[in-house]
């Protein structure tokens, strides 16, 4: 059974940077397409951002285009989404999960991902 943790959260200002890891245990996720989603209180889960097995095909929410990049090292089981240029609208918390299927149509469900792990927090001040 895969393990995830992430790291690399904080608490920064507008227009900074961060960079979450994701590093798994157990099965290797070479196997499977990642995706990363985040959820602020009150609100609904958001897909943030998924990667295909082999790291080439990416894709992203509307909300984070443009200042967020999604990457994978599949010899070193990790996966890492580098946050530019931070806005306040970003604070929420981060959450790494395992997409076994990888199907193009429905990649921004969280149906459809498993082996969740327990989150980073990001909190992005005025």
């Amino acid at each position: 059974q895969v393990q995830l943790v992430e790291s690399g959260g904080g608490l920064v200002q507008a227009g900074a940077s961060l960079r979450l890891s994701c590093v798994a245990s157990g099965p290797t996720l070479s196997d499977s397409a990642m995706g990363w989603f985040r959820q602020a209180p009150g609100k609904e889960r958001e897909f943030v951002a998924t990667i295909w097995r082999a790291g080439v095909n990416v894709a992203y929410g509307d909300s984070v285009k443009g200042r967020f990049t999604v990457s994978r090292d599949n010899a070193k089981n990790t996966v890492s989404l580098q946050m530019d240029r931070l806005k306040p609208g970003d604070t929420a918390g981060y959450c790494c999960a395992v997409n076994p299927l990888g199907r193009t149509g429905v990649y921004r469900r969280p149906s459809e991902y498993l082996n969740w792990g327990q989150g980073a927090q990001v909190t992005v001040s005025s």
